[in-house]
Order: C-alpha cells, then structure tokens, then sequence
C-alpha cells in the first residue's frame, strides 16, 4: 500500500508501470479499507477478510497491490540487479529459479535474476490486465479458477522478495528502504498465511525472516 514508500527520492521509480484499480469501483473502496486498516497498525486485522466481502475479490485487491509494492520496491534495486551481478535467479546459495510460464516457454529455462524478474513481472501483469481473470466491473463473476492463478502470482512475487533479501539487503539498507522492505513483506506474509495461499516449502527460502517478523505478533 502506497503510503509505505513515500520517502526516498528512488520511491518514485517503479520497474513496470502501476497497476491501477477504477477510482469510484467497489475493488477501489476495498483498497481503502485496506489502506486505513493496514493504518492502524494492526497487520493480522488488516489482512482478514472484511464482513460480507468476497474472498475472491478481497485476494484480488491485494494482489494488484502486492504487484505494485514489488513493482517499486524492485525498481529502487534495479540499478543494482544486473547480468553480471546477478547471472542466476537465486535466493541464496540453495535456491535457483528457473523461469517457464507454461505458454510461450513450456520448459523452464536457466537465466539471470533481471531477465526472470522481467518475464515474472510481464506475466503477472498479463494475468492482472486480462479481465476475465481479474474483472474491475461489479457484478462480473470470477473464473473458477481464479484462486489457483492468484496463488501462483503470490507464489512467483515471494520469489522477488526472497532474490531482493538474499542478494540485495546491502543495497536496500544504503537506500534507507529496509523499514519499507520489511513493512511490505510482513503484510504480504501476513495475507498469504490468512488464507493459505502459498505451500510452506516455497517460503523455506525466507522461513527465518518470516519466523523472526511473525512471531512478536502471534
């Protein structure tokens, strides 16, 4: 949520553009309540499902939102995530991604972390963009399955928080972003947990982090 990054003057960069929700849409009143009650401080209440609301429609407003932190969040970095320094899409020395989408590329293929994190972020907005999947208009049904392409968008974004802690923490902390980091992560961890929308064996990469930040607020 967007109040989280507006300090730093590298928070107006982001890696793809911004993903709007319809300003005056039933989609953009529920990110509201989720910008007031993330206010309030309280990330366990502010990640539950509003009284009377859609679990689908309630998913995909964070979702957009999740796309959109990661989308600034790694904009601040990119500067610093290059083929050179960064030639796999890692999280660490045990943990390499390979990127397949299971439409243009069917089997998964070796690439740089800049080159994966453009194909995940494009996919991503694809899925975003394509309004049978995600409709903004009220009263458009969402498509059975819907909640399994939302997991796996979740899935495929943790995968940029896990390359951004593991290989790129130093940047982050000379840019004075960590505390926007760690905010973003804790709420999207927070989301995912709520409604159990990632398997534990993919966050094994960040399992420490995500102990350390969730424990204080059990």
């Amino acid at each position: 949520i967007q109040y989280l990054f507006r300090c730093g003057k590298s928070s107006n960069k982001t890696f793809k553009p911004k993903k709007n929700i319809p300003e005056g849409s039933h989609q953009y009143e529920l990110l509201k309540h989720a910008e007031a009650t993330l206010g309030s401080g309280n990330l366990r209440m502010a990640v539950m499902l509003p009284e009377g609301e859609d679990l689908n429609e309630w998913v995909a407003v964070n979702t957009v939102d999740f796309f959109n932190q990661i989308n600034m969040l790694y904009g601040t970095i990119t500067d610093f995530c290059t083929e050179e320094s960064c030639p796999v899409m890692s999280a660490g020395p045990k943990y390499e991604y390979h990127w397949a989408d299971g439409t243009n590329i069917k089997k998964p293929i070796k690439c740089s972390a800049p080159k994966y994190i453009d194909y995940l972020m494009t996919w991503v907005q694809d899925q975003l963009d394509d309004e049978t999947l995600f409709p903004s208009k009220i009263g458009v049904p969402f498509k059975r399955n819907f909640m399994s392409v939302a997991k796996t968008i979740l899935k495929r974004l943790f995968r940029v928080y896990a390359h951004i802690y593991h290989q790129h923490f130093d940047s982050v902390m000379q840019l004075q972003e960590e505390a926007h980091l760690n905010t973003s992560f804790k709420h999207f961890i927070f989301f995912v947990q709520e409604f159990n929308l990632i398997d534990r064996k993919e966050l094994v990469p960040l399992q420490e982090l995500i102990e350390k930040l969730t424990t204080k607020d059990r």
